[in-house]
């Protein structure tokens, strides 16, 4: 960077005059009336779950997704609501559990999609969310830590107009990669144009991560152990581009099969597969 005193020095013997608030206009520097890009902290915890009791993950804090859809990816578990055998707090953490088992006669695995309460202050506008987690591990198997809105208010309110985040997915077939992606109605993964990236975690299966997410006005980005990896930002194009200005609420589940997890097949003789978490925390946004 160049000192003052010595551009002042260059125009002084080159005969031209620097005129008041010409130095703040020169290239690269910000004008007088033009503002800073805004900073953010994200230290006040607004809602957690430590998962420090025991029996069936509280009532006041989670609810389910039921059902053996497909829920629009052809997966093959069927969602239950408060079976221990899928969904149990024990030993400090929370256990959702895919089974290799028929309780009809569609669906051949069992498992659990589990839904932050809105009303139990499990959603927010803007703010981090952390949740450390180990994964489960076979080929057949799709765990997500994901969020969709409280309310669908866009477009035709459907899917994708009314977004999603991923914070992270991970399928069996692809062993130490986890993705984060966000799906919008100009961006998402059926037009194969959607925001995503990748990253690396070798034991992400075998021990826990911390798995976050900070959402301001501007910019979603995603975070594994502090390692930020991937950034989609606002466009200021619109909701079709942008519709992430009102609350979402968060979702842990293991899918089986599917249009991506069962891309290369299932490993039937490796389940019963879990997903171990260890905390879910949401953080408020502030602006500095």
């Amino acid at each position: 960077m160049k000192h003052p005193l010595k551009r002042r020095y260059l125009a002084a013997t080159t005969g031209l005059l620097l005129l008041p608030g010409l130095l703040a206009s020169t290239p690269g520097s910000l004008k007088p009336d033009q503002a800073k890009p805004p900073r953010y902290t994200f230290k006040e915890l607004l809602w957690s779950d430590e998962f420090n009791y025991t029996g069936l993950p509280d009532s006041v804090k989670w609810t389910y997704d039921v059902g053996g859809t497909g829920w629009g990816n052809n997966e093959l578990q069927l969602y239950t609501k408060a079976r221990r055998e899928n969904a149990r707090v024990e030993k400090g953490h929370l256990v959702i559990e895919a089974r290799k088992e028929a309780l009809n006669e569609k669906n051949p695995y069992t498992s659990t999609r589990l839904v932050s309460r809105a009303k139990g202050g499990g959603s927010l506008t803007y703010g981090r969310v952390e949740v450390r987690a180990q994964l489960p591990s076979a080929r057949g198997i799709w765990p997500a830590i994901w969020m969709l809105p409280d309310e669908w208010k866009y477009g035709d309110k459907s899917w994708p107009a009314n977004g999603e985040i991923d914070i992270m997915e991970y399928v069996g077939y692809r062993p130490a990669i986890v993705q984060a992606s966000t799906h919008c109605k100009k961006y998402y993964f059926r037009t194969n144009n959607q925001k995503t990236d990748s990253i690396s975690v070798p034991t992400a299966t075998t021990a826990y991560h911390v798995y976050a997410m900070e959402w301001t006005p501007e910019t979603i980005s995603v975070f594994v152990d502090s390692k930020l990896y991937f950034t989609s930002r606002n466009e200021h194009t619109g909701w079709e581009a942008w519709p992430w200005d009102h609350p979402f609420h968060l979702l842990l589940n293991v899918a089986v099969g599917g249009d991506w997890g069962g891309k290369k097949g299932i490993d039937e003789a490796a389940f019963p597969q879990q997903m171990l978490v260890d905390y879910v925390r949401f953080y408020k946004m502030k602006q500095q």
